[in-house]
């Protein structure tokens, strides 16, 4: 009974596939021009969109891809934009399920899945930016590279991240936290100048753009808490890169002085930062100038708990870097 069952499922699926062959030709075929008939588009586009659902239940994910592929093309015919929008995003979102499957499944290919998602996605964007809607554009720009990310693609995910980020230039702390996964990307694929630039980029932006205390230049809220992040990944990598003064670009120097010991009344030039965590930062930039690797290992210790992942990750290269200053730690 097992092995009948087994060798039932397979004839189901190509059973399947081979209607949808059927069906899927007798609705293009509907939409060929005859003689003095108009062919109805509408309908059409009901009938891919309905044979595209039975695909899905039937777990032929690319197929209801194409499907739905189908249907974008009618609504595009029918000069229905956010239809087309739509069946777009649809299509793209099978398609990155089949790939998910595939890739599950540890099966040999070429991406094709993936390929035609991130297409789906580019056409869809595309139709969402002329219907001048950047919101729902830089969703699916954050979709796209949450996706790649998941995959294990961060170097690929950061494209849709910044493109995300540009979009989003009417709404600063969408654009920030858009920013924030770009310089996440930069640190996993090893690219820390990279990093450093869009960190930052991201801490200029929030100090220009977010609330203010009244009457102070205190930020407020999550500008606060951005600042914050970007402040203490900056010196970390400052700190990894160990530039030599006369090639420190110009905020790089003004954010380390901060940080030196003859600087009078340093944390009140850096209150979104608590104090504690201010003053464990000075003295491991001051340990890393004396190449003092056992205070490192201290600070390190202390420092853990205050710190996010991706922060404890890069104080661990640096100490690397202390410990092997051939370049290994970068």
């Amino acid at each position: 009974v097992a092995n009948n069952e087994r060798t039932r499922l397979p004839r189901r699926k190509m059973a399947a596939e081979g209607d949808f062959l059927l069906r899927y030709r007798a609705v293009s075929n509907k939409l060929k021009r005859r003689f003095l008939r108009k062919p109805n588009v509408a309908e059409a586009s009901e009938q891919f969109g309905q044979l595209a659902k039975e695909l899905r239940q039937e777990e032929c994910l690319q197929y209801a891809g194409f499907c739905n592929l189908a249907v974008a093309r009618c609504e595009q015919t029918l000069f229905n934009a956010p239809g087309e929008a739509l069946a777009l995003t649809d299509a793209a979102r099978l398609f990155l399920q089949a790939q998910k499957e595939t890739q599950k499944l540890q099966c040999p290919g070429f991406e094709e899945h993936l390929q035609a998602a991130t297409n789906c996605y580019s056409f869809a964007i595309k139709v969402y930016i002329e219907l001048n809607q950047p919101v729902m554009a830089a969703s699916l720009c954050l979709q796209l590279g949450n996706a790649l990310k998941e995959m294990n693609k961060p170097a690929e995910a950061s494209v849709p991240y910044q493109r995300a980020a540009e979009l989003q230039s009417q709404v600063p702390i969408e654009r920030l936290l858009s920013l924030g996964k770009v310089a996440t990307c930069k640190i996993i694929t090893r690219d820390y100048d990279g990093a450093l630039a869009v960190f930052t980029e991201m801490q200029l932006l929030a100090q220009e753009k977010g609330l203010q205390v009244p009457g102070t230049c205190t930020p407020v809220g999550a500008f606060m808490d951005v600042i914050a992040r970007c402040e203490v990944s900056r010196v970390l990598l400052l700190m990894l890169f160990q530039p030599p003064p006369q090639k420190l670009l110009q905020e790089h120097a003004q954010t380390l002085e901060k940080y030196d010991w003859e600087s009078f009344d340093s944390h009140n030039q850096v209150n979104y930062l608590p104090e504690n965590i201010f003053l464990l930062l000075q003295s491991v930039v001051m340990a890393c100038q004396e190449k003092d690797l056992e205070s490192l290992k201290v600070l390190q210790v202390e420092l853990w708990p205050l710190l996010t992942p991706e922060q404890n990750h890069l104080l661990h290269l640096v100490l690397q870097e202390v410990l092997t200053p051939s370049g290994r730690g970068v």
